[in-house]
């Protein structure tokens, strides 16, 4: 079935076009990902907690995350709308539910939006082979990288799309090559010390170090579910995006766990970094092998990575944001609904995401910005998915399911249920608050005071659009002309 454009009777919003097509819809999932970005965000830390066995992490965290990207699938291709988790949690469950859903999700999009824009001006010193910034300048260089970033996703589709296949080419062949020239150049390890903790994670790293570590690799792995928020926007997404999704996820996957392999057989002190005495031990392992060059070298893919993954946080925010205001279920939805005429995108919506980052970076000032803003993404993201996730699962025990173009049958209810179960451990892990030396109490609870003031501040804005939300119904049903056949019954 081929879809047609939304029409203007919609929430008396604009019509979108279909700019996106199947290869358009994976680079963006994969760039969102990004394997510098799933590498290098979890990498330390994974082996500060398990030592060398961490590895196993990356290959079973690739399962476990397939879980969720298969339930996802199932929704994106039964509700290919715009907003992504926001529609199906709205149809599954109900309007208040579905609205919880997307204010979530606009917020964790919101957090790895910032938390790149300073990673990558943590960087800027290591690729340009200069003195490390202080907090306040990166923090001031961040924001300047949020209005580049910002400005890039004005000039349209064509930009994004350009920009993600240079970032999938550079990302590709620069971790691919880095990692094989490690395997058969400078490799210091026969296979046998993946199946050793060099002293991470006590006396029985397989019930600590390694559980400690495989919560880590779920932010690594996050974001594939992204390029749902564009569905409107992509030809055929009932049938493109969950192939999008899961063969994005299973390319990170099998790249990210091919580099970190790479990595830790070319480590040459696994007890300095275990000890904390080495911070960085992809850049340390990195600069031990081919010298200073190199990694500058490295850096700058790093730095693309990120940058890729930035743009899509804000493409992919803009359209929930937009979607939201289609049905004008958000103050100034008015304004926040109209469609750039050049390029027919939601220009205004990606403008107030640049915006609200900044004042995210501003508010997460400390001492460690980009821990607080990372374990916040972290937890938001999987409530996000758990609302969603558990939706569905609902509809599955009491047998009011009717699928779509894409599923999985008998296997439908394991996969479901064991993403649950998943999503369950990953908000645990993540969320609890543990103590560092030296470390400020609000930083070590960060988690429960974002998600605290994304659920205060949502409930003020709900309470501003709750009568919208029952007059927003019958808009979200209109579009139901976008939907394939037997997604009305």
């Amino acid at each position: 079935m081929k879809f047609q454009p939304a029409q203007s009777h919609i929430a008396t919003a604009e019509p979108l076009k279909r700019q996106f097509k199947m290869h358009d819809a994976f680079t963006l999932a994969f760039v969102f990902i990004s394997p510098m970005v799933a590498l290098y965000a979890v990498f330390g830390l994974i082996i500060q907690a398990a030592g060398p066995a961490g590895w196993w992490v990356f290959p079973i965290g690739l399962c476990l995350q397939l879980l969720i990207a298969l339930s996802l699938g199932i929704m994106v291709s039964r509700w290919p709308l715009q907003g992504g988790s926001y529609q199906w949690a709205r149809r599954l469950v109900g309007d208040n539910y579905g609205w919880l859903t997307g204010w979530f999700y606009i917020w964790t999009l919101i957090f790895v939006f910032a938390s790149n824009g300073y990673a990558i001006a943590s960087f800027l010193p290591a690729a340009l082979g200069i003195d490390p910034f202080t907090t306040s300048t990166q923090v001031l260089l961040s924001l300047l990288i949020i209005c580049v970033a910002t400005g890039l996703n004005l000039l349209g589709p064509n930009t994004l799309k350009l920009l993600g296949k240079l970032s999938l080419g550079a990302e590709v062949i620069g971790s691919l090559g880095l990692a094989t020239v490690l395997l058969i150049w400078h490799r210091k390890h026969d296979l046998d010390i993946l199946f050793t903790s060099a002293g991470a994670g006590g006396d029985n790293y397989v019930l600590g170090g390694l559980l400690v570590a495989l919560g880590f690799i779920g932010f690594g792995l996050a974001g594939f579910e992204s390029v749902c928020s564009m569905a409107e926007e992509i030809e055929q997404p009932e049938k493109n995006l969950p192939k999008a999704i899961v063969g994005a996820l299973l390319a990170i996957g099998v790249v990210v766990s091919y580099c970190a392999l790479a990595l830790i057989l070319a480590t040459p002190d696994f007890g300095a970094i275990v000890s904390g005495a080495i911070v960085d031990p992809a850049a340390f392992t990195i600069q031990a092998a081919f010298g200073e060059r190199i990694t500058q070298v490295f850096f700058i893919l790093v730095i693309i990575g990120f940058a890729a993954s930035m743009m899509m946080a804000q493409t992919s925010i803009s359209r929930v944001i937009w979607a939201f205001s289609r049905d004008k279920i958000l103050p100034g939805s008015q304004f926040l609904s109209k469609l750039s005429k050049k390029h027919g995108t939601p220009d205004r919506a990606i403008t107030t995401v640049g915006i609200l980052a900044m004042l995210v970076t501003l508010l997460a000032f400390s001492e460690r910005v980009y821990a607080t803003l990372i374990s916040s993404a972290t937890t938001s993201f999987f409530i996000t998915m758990g609302f969603a996730v558990f939706g569905l699962l609902s509809r599955l025990i009491i047998k009011k399911w009717q699928p779509g173009a894409f599923n999985l049958a008998s296997m439908t209810v394991p996969v479901v249920l064991g993403a649950a179960c998943w999503i369950v451990f990953e908000i645990a892990n993540s969320a609890w608050p543990r103590e560092v030396a030296g470390q400020s109490w609000y930083v070590n609870w960060a988690v429960f005071i974002a998600v605290s003031l994304i659920g205060v501040f949502g409930a003020l804005v709900w309470l501003s659009i709750r009568k919208n939300l029952r007059n927003s119904r019958a808009l979200s049903e209109g579009l139901d002309h976008l939907l394939p056949d037997e997604a009305r019954a």
